[in-house]
């Protein structure tokens, strides 16, 4: 791994080298900075993105004046995404309308440098979905719409109309809404058929965006022994499910780094709770939960998963 990257970034610094250069003796002459589309060309390590670009008909629009910022996946990426997904090459460079998403994902319609990107922020593509870059160790890595990951490799590569960061994932828009990404895992299965009873899932299905504080099944089973119900008692309490469901939603999408510690945050209820920096949660009834996962992204919005179920006032 460490030798592959530092062949992208060997081979980029070469493309540099020779685009400063001008590539002749003259070092008086002026040169032409080269945009993204024809500094993607000249590193060997970009074809298949090159490839992509021109078979998602995307050329003019990424030598255009921009701004914009590229994510742009090395060809090792590429080879993964096609294991990963079962497609050949020609397969993927043949259905446009899945590349031009994918290849819009990449792109953000601003320059953005490594050291103006917003940390742990939602961050919005040219596609519409968004994705969010965290730091560690000096390493910065994508969470993209599936939370799925790719690290930066290299970064700031200059172009006449924007700037190019090199990865080493192809990364993906959200393919699954709240419901969907709810209902694709297990520990958010009583959830699920209690957003179903209170015949909820419509809602949460639509464009939002929405915040979901999500409790676990643990956290619903110590529900039921707080309140002394059934499971079936509860589902069919449709009014008390509403209220309490409705409470654990926000409006819009709220991640990690956007929480608002220790101020009252209004639910879709219309009651309020408050979050430490801690990141446990106060309901109105004095009772806390934790917030144990964060930033689980959907088409739709963000989940949270939440170790109890908080409660709005009696």
């Amino acid at each position: 791994m460490h030798r592959r990257n530092a062949l992208v970034l060997g081979s980029i610094a070469a493309a540099v080298l020779v685009t400063g250069c001008g590539g002749g003796s003259d070092t008086s002459a002026p040169t032409t900075p080269q945009n993204i589309v024809e500094l993607a060309q000249s590193v060997p390590d970009l074809s298949i993105l090159v490839e992509a670009v021109v078979a998602a008909g995307l050329v003019d629009t990424l030598k255009s004046a921009g701004p914009f910022t590229v994510f742009a996946p090395t060809n090792a990426a590429f080879a993964a995404l096609l294991t990963e997904l079962g497609l050949t090459k020609a397969q993927l460079l043949a259905d446009t309308a899945l590349l031009k998403a994918v290849l819009t994902y990449h792109v953000l319609p601003a320059k953005v440098e490594k050291a103006q990107v917003p940390l742990g922020k939602a961050i919005t593509t040219v596609q519409g979905g968004i994705l969010k870059i965290e730091s560690s160790g000096g390493v910065l890595t994508i969470t993209d719409g599936r939370n799925r990951t790719s690290r930066l490799l290299a970064t700031d590569i200059q172009a006449s109309n924007g700037v190019i960061h090199t990865i080493d994932k192809v990364i993906l828009p959200a393919n699954k809404n709240i419901v969907q990404t709810a209902q694709s895992l297990p520990q958010f299965s009583v959830l699920v058929e209690a957003v179903v009873a209170a015949n909820l899932q419509g809602t949460l299905s639509g464009a939002g965006p929405f915040t979901v504080f999500a409790p676990t099944n643990d956290a619903f089973t110590a529900l039921l022994a707080e309140l002394n119900l059934t499971k079936a008692a509860l589902l069919a309490n449709t009014a008390l499910l509403t209220k309490v469901l409705t409470y654990h939603v926000l409006p819009a999408r709220v991640l990690k780094a956007d929480v608002p510690f220790n101020t009252p945050i209004t639910t879709v209820q219309g009651e309020t709770f408050t979050v430490s920096a801690s990141f446990v949660i106060t309901d109105q009834r004095s009772r806390t939960a934790n917030i144990i996962t964060t930033d689980v992204f959907t088409s739709n919005g963000v989940i949270h998963a939440i170790d109890k179920v908080i409660l709005p006032r009696p």
